[in-house]
């Protein structure tokens, strides 16, 4: 698990992206290097690809987004999540 994209960190998850922004459409992508791919169609002006990647986590995962934290990498493709109160990942995205 220690090459994982994800893992757990007591009650919450957290989640290792490389977001592509400006992208045709939102969704995964590949798993790189303990990085996955995140394709989002927002472009990363003024914090606007950070807002919709919560919004799309929060819709993909059905959970709030006041409970969706991104941790390192607010100006970075590269970031690190927080998903609070989330144990495991849907099956379709482990």
């Amino acid at each position: 698990m220690s090459e994982s994209w994800y893992r757990r960190d007591g009650d919450d998850l957290l989640l290792f992206i490389r977001v592509q922004p400006r992208s045709s459409k939102d969704g995964f992508a590949e798993i790189m290097e303990s990085v996955r791919k995140l394709r989002i169609k927002a472009a990363p002006v003024d914090g606007k690809a950070n807002a919709h990647l919560i919004r799309y986590l929060s819709k993909r995962l059905g959970i709030p987004k006041s409970r969706i934290l991104v941790e390192t990498g607010h100006s970075s493709r590269n970031k690190r999540i927080r998903i609070k109160g989330l144990h495991r990942l849907p099956g379709d995205l482990s």
